[in-house]
């Protein structure tokens, strides 16, 4: 047989090589990714990425050795740095040859690195004949900035110049499209609101672990995600209580090494215990209860992930979480509020049938909304669109829910 007559057949007849271009491969930007591309690739198109070298650890090396079966157009890194430097010109030659040989026919860029890197790349590519549609999704990314701030209005103004290289923009939440018209302008390209999906086993039940914490957080170890509030408020908890509440701290980032050196500051290192990433599933069973502190957020795959799990979870008013929570959403809490995070965590440890019931009703809230498949249709609609010519500006960010 042919490779076109071994080919898995794709949805629209037509074979589409994509390429998926971002920095990091860690969080919830890699776990978009690692879903939109075995989706695609069930689908029978040709899926390749493009990512940094530099970052990652032992359990992102898992995850990428089971994607790699996926990407029939390979996986390719390379040294990106995060902060704007000279080295970014080299990465972007290493990122042009690379990016060229795979001739794709969608080059879909994710946060505002491989935003910057992939949209050039893709305008480039043009210039040299080739009609690969640009496809931009922030993923929160450079729009957590302040407006009001220097460097937020260089990176608005910068996405502004940028989206004259886009043939598309994709926002994971109806937040994320309101922070891009309001700090960078109305989109003038097309633009599709696509939350995060959730796979149907992921809604399986957890067993809790004998002897659990009292508390779990689990994510990237810096300030935006709020770890430090986490371990404020467990010493606030333990002021309150007479006695410390017990807590498992899981994952990686810059600033683990701060967050280890606050615990023990505040006599935490008894009760409180740090654990590489792992993964979530794993984690939530580690607890009985998920904390989900952050500063600022998009469409955070750990609320959705402990929500379709059905485990008690206390998170922060920002960002897309309001959408998750719907008409639960009277009980989130403020960012960066110590005391509120604390009263909401004492509050759960002394009614641990309510919490449960919460849970339950979340996990119902959060089934019929939130679905890879939903995601990989919307996506590749508006590749087919682009593709085509017929895609159409919406006007105006609206609700999804």
């Amino acid at each position: 047989m042919t490779e076109q007559q071994n080919a898995p057949h794709a949805r629209d007849g037509a074979r589409l090589r994509i390429v998926h271009c971002f920095r990091s491969p860690v969080g919830g930007i890699f776990r978009h990714v690692r879903d939109l591309a075995e989706a695609q690739a069930a689908e029978g198109h040709r899926v390749g990425i493009v990512c940094d070298s530099s970052t990652g650890g032992a359990r992102e090396e898992e995850l990428i050795h089971a994607l790699l079966p996926h990407l029939e157009l390979g996986l390719h890194r390379t040294p990106m740095q995060r902060q704007v430097s000279p080295s970014d010109l080299f990465a972007f030659l290493r990122l042009f040859r690379r990016i060229k040989a795979l001739n794709p026919d969608i080059l879909h860029t994710h946060g505002a690195k491989g935003g910057v890197y992939g949209r050039g790349i893709g305008t480039l590519l043009r210039v040299f004949g080739s009609s690969v549609a640009r496809i931009y999704c922030p993923h929160g990314g450079s729009l957590h900035y302040d407006a009001e701030t220097r460097s937020g209005r260089l990176f608005f103004r910068i996405e502004h110049l940028l989206e004259k290289m886009t043939d598309a923009l994709v926002f994971v939440s109806d937040y994320e499209a309101r922070a891009y018209s309001k700090k960078v302008g109305t989109p003038r390209k097309p633009w599709r609101i696509v939350p995060n999906g959730i796979r149907e086993e992921e809604f399986d039940p957890i067993e809790t672990v004998p002897g659990a914490a009292d508390f779990l957080y689990i994510g990237m170890m810096r300030d935006l995600k709020g770890t430090d509030v986490f371990i404020d408020a467990l010493a606030r908890l333990r002021d309150r209580r007479g006695v410390a509440p017990t807590a498992e701290i899981v994952g990686d980032g810059p600033d683990k090494e701060r967050y280890e050196l606050q615990v023990r500051r505040l006599g935490l290192d008894a009760t409180t215990r740090f654990h590489p990433a792992m993964a979530t599933r794993t984690a939530f069973g580690m607890a009985r209860v998920v904390v989900v502190p952050s500063r600022a957020e998009s469409m955070p795959y750990v609320v959705l992930e402990a929500a379709a799990a059905a485990r008690p979870m206390i998170a922060t008013r920002v960002g897309g979480i309001p959408e998750i929570f719907a008409a639960e959403q009277a009980r989130l809490v403020a960012p960066s509020d110590v005391g509120a995070l604390a009263e909401a965590m004492d509050d759960l440890l002394d009614h641990p049938a309510r919490a449960a019931d919460e849970a339950r009703r979340l996990r119902d809230l959060v089934h019929p909304r939130f679905s890879i498949q939903h995601m990989t249709d919307v996506v590749g609609a508006l590749y087919r669109d682009c593709r085509s010519g017929k895609a159409e500006t919406i006007r105006g960010p609206r609700p999804i829910l």
